[in-house]
């Protein structure tokens, strides 16, 4: 992602006005609505799975210790 540090506040205006011109104002919302809740479910499934490699450790440990 470092491209993207190099975008600076004219690269963003220029992006969000392209946006713009391309998804029009009134669907812009949902457009980022539906990213939002896009990455929300990744983040959800990314944590699950690390909550379950973590529970199956914990239990292996304590199969050992018995």
């Amino acid at each position: 992602m470092g491209f993207l540090r190099d975008i600076g506040a004219p690269g963003v205006i220029v992006l969000v006005l392209a946006a713009l011109l391309i998804f029009g104002p009134k669907r812009l919302p949902e457009l980022g609505e539906s990213i939002g809740k896009m990455f929300t479910s990744f983040k959800k499934s990314i944590s699950g799975l690390t909550d379950d490699e973590s529970s199956s450790d914990k239990n292996e440990n304590e199969k050992e210790n018995k």
